[in-house]
């Protein structure tokens, strides 16, 4: 029998996490005190339908006014609040270039944070990329209401590739590039300022058998907020490399893992550790300055991973994918704090980081009030409840006397017949 030892997870610290699934369904998830409890479902925002299923999402996590972009299959792309899920702003994305094409679906959202030329408070701009490489930077106003907000855009439209079908794309920290890339697609570099192409990267050698390993990037990110000229991107074929723009064109570092497709990409904020999952379901961490594994995560997922993201605050990680689980990860022991079944194959899942100081800053008054609401409520219902169950006690009491009279007058009368 091989030797095994149980680990005590220690809890999930308290979080908000967002995961957005295939049948279009926002699910916020918390776990509140300091006593470390389990993070379970909240809320649930939208309702079930194969069509509204969301393909990208992006948070502007903040203090005050946070946005939440939500792209969806139908082609729509929603603003909403991630506080209350109340919805902003909806704009549809036209494709100019394959009008109607179910093939060319957004592939790519990245919602602003800092204001942009002509931008205001009132408005927020995103960038968003079809699978047939047609980028869109779009400026939204909001307004109250929603119908006033669907016709208040603008949209400036470029492509980033001529061929080929784009499968991922990232925004650097700064705001000020983009990477692209994707299946025949090598990765590329634009300059959101001027909608211009800076930098390509070029198809690594043939190995040593003479065989070309085809162009097939499945996920990418920035290493550093700071600097987009260091990025990392995953293969279809289980390569993780590392490119510097400043450099070559060709990867500075590459290496395999496993033997399934690399599907998610997540930096860690030192800038130089990254999490890598596949589609088998495997998750690690690696010092990509030298490739070096750095340790697995312990814990085997069921299904492909298809998003990671590292707590911005927290020394925590979460995951998610086609076994419908949501999963919070210790990033320095690397073990599996806490695991939610959310019914439906995920697609991202988003940390809201800010929600704990939006909690404290409720004025004390207002909490009052609201506990006060709260126990007037349930005075009054309690005291229905008595009430109702007063009356139907009588009720019965009622019959059961009409009963014993009915069964007495029937025993005098047989008494009277038997004489």
């Amino acid at each position: 029998m091989p030797r095994t030892t149980t680990v005590e997870s220690s809890g999930c610290p308290p979080l908000r996490a967002l995961t957005f699934d295939i049948l279009g369904l926002i699910k916020v998830v918390e776990a509140k005190g300091e006593q470390k409890e389990a993070p379970k479902v909240v809320e649930t925002w939208g309702e079930p339908d194969a069509s509204r299923c969301v393909l990208a999402a992006s948070l502007v996590d903040r203090e005050f006014d946070p946005l939440l972009g939500v792209a969806r299959k139908s082609g729509k792309i929603e603003v909403l609040s991630p506080v209350n899920g109340d919805v902003r702003a909806s704009i549809s994305i036209e494709s100019q270039n394959h009008p109607g094409s179910a093939d060319n679906s957004i592939v790519g959202l990245h919602l602003f944070k800092g204001e942009r030329l002509g931008s205001s408070s009132r408005s927020c701009n995103l960038l968003t990329c079809t699978s047939k490489g047609q980028a869109n930077m779009t400026y939204v106003k909001m307004s109250k209401s929603l119908e006033d907000s669907g016709g208040e855009s603008t949209q400036t439209t470029w492509n980033v590739c001529g061929s080929g079908s784009i499968l991922c794309s990232k925004v650097d920290g700064d705001e000020s590039y983009a990477l692209f890339g994707g299946k025949g697609v090598e990765v590329n570099i634009w300059d959101l300022n001027q909608c211009a192409k800076v930098w390509s990267a070029k198809s690594p050698a043939k190995n040593s058998l003479g065989i070309f390993t085809p162009t097939w990037f499945t996920s990418a990110t920035f290493l550093c907020k700071d600097d987009h000229r260091k990025f990392v991107a995953g293969t279809n074929s289980h390569q993780v490399r590392l490119y510097d723009i400043s450099a070559q064109r060709r990867p500075v570092v590459s290496f395999d893992f496993r033997e399934t497709p690399i599907k998610a990409v997540a930096e860690d904020v030192d800038g130089h550790t990254i999490y890598i999952g596949n589609g088998s379901g495997d998750l690690a961490s690696f010092d990509i300055r030298t490739g070096k594994l750095l340790g697995s995560f312990l814990g085997k997922c069921s299904g492909s991973i298809r998003s990671i993201v590292k707590h911005p605050e927290l020394p925590i990680i979460a995951s998610c994918g086609l076994d419908s689980y949501l999963r919070i990860w210790d990033v320095k022991s690397r073990q599996l704090l806490s695991a939610v079944f959310l019914k439906q194959h995920l697609n991202s899942v988003v940390f809201d980081s800010k929600f704990s100081t939006r909690e404290a800053q409720v004025p004390p008054q207002q909490q009052d009030t609201d506990e006060t609401l709260q126990t007037e409520e349930e005075e009054e219902e309690e005291e229905e409840k008595t009430v109702k169950r007063k009356k139907a006690s009588k009720e019965h009491s009622g019959s059961k006397k009409l009963k014993t009279k009915k069964k007495s007058k029937r025993s005098k009368g047989d008494s009277n017949d038997i004489a």
